[in-house]
């Protein structure tokens, strides 16, 4: 028999060594056979060069950075495009320019500046003390939504032009531009065109039922007479003064008519581009439907009445120089990056609203506003005396709801000195549910600063 050694020697058959594990041998084929480690020696050489990669990466990476950000710095800035000089401009083109540029000016002594992109520069035609006192009111107050402008009436130079929104300051830059209700303005065009019908003048008398802020024209005709009873009734001057709708309602129905109103409306700017090449949007008017709509237009209370308070300014100015309205400017002087003047304003009349007689009957009736109509509290001190008592005012308020933007719409326009007009104005204050100012106190603040 063969001993122990032999039997364990001997070779395992074919299909347990292809399939079976792989065993050592050993002097005691009873004992476990222990299973050899595997052979790890790439690791050896592996584990460093990782090693050496991870812990270089922070330094390589700051190395490329900022080798990219030298590279970067060294790098040719591109060429700056050079803005070819201005060439000689239009009335329209200096004024859509000076609103462009209106943002970069700076005062220069007393001149407001403003630099443009070919290296040259523009100077306004405004009044540096009118100017800072209007924004410094409209400031002060927070006004939600405010606009300014005054313009010399026998130049159409534009002495100020403001606008301010603590509700919304984007509003501002088209402010003077934009439209909204005209409201009792509209009874300077009403009267105007009676007045070029030859049928009133500023005594005319006019009977009426109703307030005096009636807003219902049903009720706005005059009773029959009555043994003695007299209705009510109010000279157009008085009138005008107190904003009275029933008598500018019934003037529009009952004396001027539909068509003839609605081409005063046309003579007076309405329904075109009256300012041509300028940001400035056309006014409008819309036609009234029936004879109750007549009457709320020659009243000032149709909201399809709208105006710019750019627009509203040229007209009033129109009014002070003998009813012929001027181009308005805003541009005394412009310069080129050449230093070539491009630019140098001349007064252009546009055309002619109303006749000087009755311009001057206009200016009767636009006295009672300060005097002794809706305006009289802004300009006169709690004693009742004037505040501007040596310069006689004639002027016109207007108020009204409005949406766009929201609020209560107040209106001041007015030019002075009345007999040699020197300066004509609108000013339009926006108000919430809380009132901040009317538009007649920054209108006698504007003629304080102008006649200081």
């Amino acid at each position: 028999m063969r001993d122990f050694k032999h039997i364990a020697g001997r070779k395992r058959p074919f299909r347990l060594r292809l399939f079976g594990r792989h065993r050592t041998n050993s002097l005691n084929s009873f004992k476990m056979q222990v299973e050899p480690k595997p052979d790890r020696k790439w690791l050896r050489y592996v584990l460093p060069c990782l090693a050496v990669i991870l812990a270089a990466y922070p330094v390589g990476s700051l190395l490329f950075s900022a080798r990219n950000a030298v590279s970067s710095v060294n790098k040719t800035p591109p060429p700056v495009t050079k803005v070819k000089p201005y060439g000689e401009l239009t009335d329209g083109q200096s004024f859509r320019l000076g609103t462009e540029a209106l943002h970069a000016s700076r005062y220069e002594g007393e001149r407001l500046v403003a630099p443009l992109a070919d290296g040259g520069k523009m100077v306004y035609t405004f009044d540096q003390e009118l100017q800072t006192r209007v924004m410094k009111v409209l400031e002060s107050y927070r006004v939600p939504y405010g606009a300014f402008v005054a313009i010399e009436p026998k130049t159409g130079r534009i002495l100020a032009m403001a606008g301010y929104s603590a509700a919304d300051p984007s509003w501002a830059d088209q402010s003077c531009y934009n439209l909204y209700p005209m409201a009792s303005l509209f009874k300077i065009v009403t009267a105007a065109a009676a007045l070029e019908q030859k049928k009133v003048n500023a005594t005319t008398v006019m009977p009426f039922s109703g307030r005096l802020t009636s807003e219902n024209p049903k009720y706005w005709d005059a009773p029959p007479p009555r043994k003695g009873r007299q209705g009510q009734q109010m000279d157009l001057t008085m009138a005008m003064g107190k904003s009275v709708n029933p008598v500018f309602g019934r003037l529009a129905s009952d004396v001027v008519g539909r068509d003839s109103l609605m081409a005063s409306a046309v003579l007076f700017g309405f329904n075109q581009p009256l300012f041509p090449e300028t940001p400035v949007t056309p006014s409008v008017a819309q036609e009234p439907r029936d004879n109750l709509d007549l009457r709320r237009m020659g009243a000032g209370l149709s909201r399809e009445v709208k105006i710019s308070p750019l627009h509203a300014a040229a007209l009033m100015a129109a009014i002070a120089n003998d009813g012929t309205l001027m181009k308005p400017f805003l541009a005394e002087e412009i310069r080129n990056g050449k230093g070539e003047e491009i630019y140098s304003p001349k007064a252009q009349p546009l055309r002619r609203l109303v006749t000087p007689e009755n311009a001057s009957e206009l200016g009767k009736m636009l006295s009672s506003t300060v005097s002794s109509g809706t305006s009289r509290k802004a300009f006169h001190d709690r004693r009742g005396r004037p505040k501007l008592a040596t310069v006689d005012i004639a002027a016109k308020t207007g108020s009204i709801n409005g949406i766009n933007p929201t609020g209560h719409y107040s209106w001041f326009a007015a030019y002075a000195p009345a007999n040699d007009p020197q300066i004509a104005l609108v000013a339009l204050v926006v108000n919430s549910d809380k009132w901040r100012i009317k538009a007649s106190y920054v209108g006698e603040q504007a003629l304080e600063a102008f006649f200081k």
